[in-house]
């Protein structure tokens, strides 16, 4: 492990192969790829300063390297201990960016990295989850939280100036659900953008990006065929609804449980078998669990399942599975291989649970492929312009992506996809646009 004021990784010496996995990524990403030689042209980040809280994978590479050459100073964590490519965050540090992740970390070291990352008293804030904008708002409301003595730590004798953040952007579900929780409470500090909410985002990345990485972790962790088998799907929203279709057309029978009746509906009308947690839990060979809640498969669930029974999370935090249940039904926890561990229970049934009940793509796989990334991190980059463009002029709420920018990214990746689509006559539009026009 090597730790310093600039960056704190696992092995330096995994640099270069860090390096050559970078390129592969961004060979993949053409839309980032674009932005980035505009952004070196015009370098609309000068001066700014960036903290991001983002899965250190190769792809989110491609967008610090992005930031960096628009300008921007950038400070990166993890948004997950188990999540971070070690080759990846040596790459980084190699190259002078400030990178404090490696894979493993235990929760102190999660939030002192945290801590580090805003010591740079950051313009604005990018983030994966949330943990990073909870906990400057946490600090700056002297809200009092056991981690908060590690993200001091990480703070050193800098002292956090929210008043100096423009504002941020928030990736995933998750976090924006705890970013509306603030604003909702009156306690949101400075303007965020749901990046997660984008449709480029939202009808890509989350059931596409997720649905794919989620089977490919399952897969790689067990090298099970899911052909005929059971798979139990925890929530139809847009990751889960992903995770269905694909674990579908690799001939797994797929069964949805919800608690929404609009998206059990949705489910139903599309072929799935919808029914209760505890009758899934008695039929069930894979349970994939993906709704952003609490304790959704739990002790009631464990003690119905079939010997054999594997459990994933595909949920950004730990929690959706019981794992205080999973142990206090048990009498032998016995690691199977790195990303599996057999739980026998009291009546000598095995349990398999994948990733430590963690995010399974990206700690059994490699999380999303390149390719829908390039969406995501090309949004993610056009909204930190944006917010610095715009600074101290957006009010301070959650914001949607501008219109325009999702349309930029979807039109230019059209492009590097060869896709040519058509464009409203003048007809048309004053057809649509006049409402005097009917039948």
């Amino acid at each position: 492990m090597r730790k310093s004021q600039k960056s704190w990784i696992r092995d330096p010496s995994l640099a270069a192969e860090g390096a050559r996995r970078i390129a592969w990524a961004e060979v993949r990403m053409p839309v980032l790829m674009a932005i980035r030689e505009r952004f070196r042209r015009e370098r609309p980040l000068e001066g700014i300063r960036v903290s991001a809280c983002l899965h250190v994978t190769k792809e989110t590479a491609a967008l610090v390297r992005t930031l960096r050459d628009a300008g921007a100073e950038v400070a990166l964590c993890a948004s997950n201990p188990l999540s971070t490519q070690d080759d990846v965050a040596a790459a980084l540090a190699e190259e002078g960016i400030a990178v404090y992740a490696f894979r493993g970390m235990s929760e102190e070291e999660y939030y002192e990295a945290i801590g580090r990352a805003l010591s740079i008293k950051p313009n604005v804030t990018v983030d994966d989850g949330a943990d990073l904008t909870v906990t400057v708002h946490k600090l700056a409301h002297r809200i009092q939280s056991p981690e908060l003595e590690w993200v001091r730590r990480g703070l050193g004798s800098e002292a956090l100036e929210v008043e100096g953040i423009a504002g941020g952007t928030e990736e995933t579900t998750t976090g924006v659900i705890r970013l509306r929780a603030l604003e909702r409470e009156g306690k949101l500090l400075y303007p965020l953008i749901a990046v997660n909410d984008s449709p480029t985002k939202s009808l890509f990345d989350n059931p596409i990006g997720t649905g794919q990485s989620t089977i490919d972790a399952v897969i790689r962790a067990t090298g099970i065929l899911l052909a005929g088998k059971r798979v139990v799907v925890f929530g139809y929203g847009r990751v889960g609804s992903g995770i269905a279709a694909r674990a579908r057309g690799m001939g797994a029978e797929v069964i949805v449980v919800e608690v929404d009746p609009v998206k059990a509906l949705s489910a139903a009308m599309n072929g799935y078998r919808v029914c209760s947690s505890l009758e899934a839990a008695r039929v069930g060979d894979v349970f994939i669990t993906a709704t952003g809640n609490i304790r959704v498969i739990r002790r009631e669930h464990m003690e119905l399942m079939k010997d054999g029974a594997i459990l994933a999370n595909a949920g950004h935090y730990d929690v959706e599975i019981s794992l205080q249940d999973l142990r206090d039904i048990s009498v032998e926890v016995e690691q199977v291989n790195q990303y599996v561990k057999r739980y026998r229970t009291r009546d000598g049934r095995s349990l398999y649970l994948l990733a430590e009940g963690r995010l399974v793509n990206l700690v059994a796989a490699e999380g999303h492929p390149s390719e829908v990334m390039d969406l995501s991190f090309s949004l993610q980059a056009l909204s930190v312009e944006h917010v610095v463009r715009n600074r101290g002029r957006l009010e301070v709420r959650v914001h949607d992506v501008p219109a325009e920018i999702d349309r930029e990214v979807a039109m230019t990746k059209l492009r590097t996809m060869g896709i040519e689509i058509d464009r409203m006559t003048e007809e048309q539009v004053r057809y649509v646009s006049d409402w005097r026009m009917g039948t």
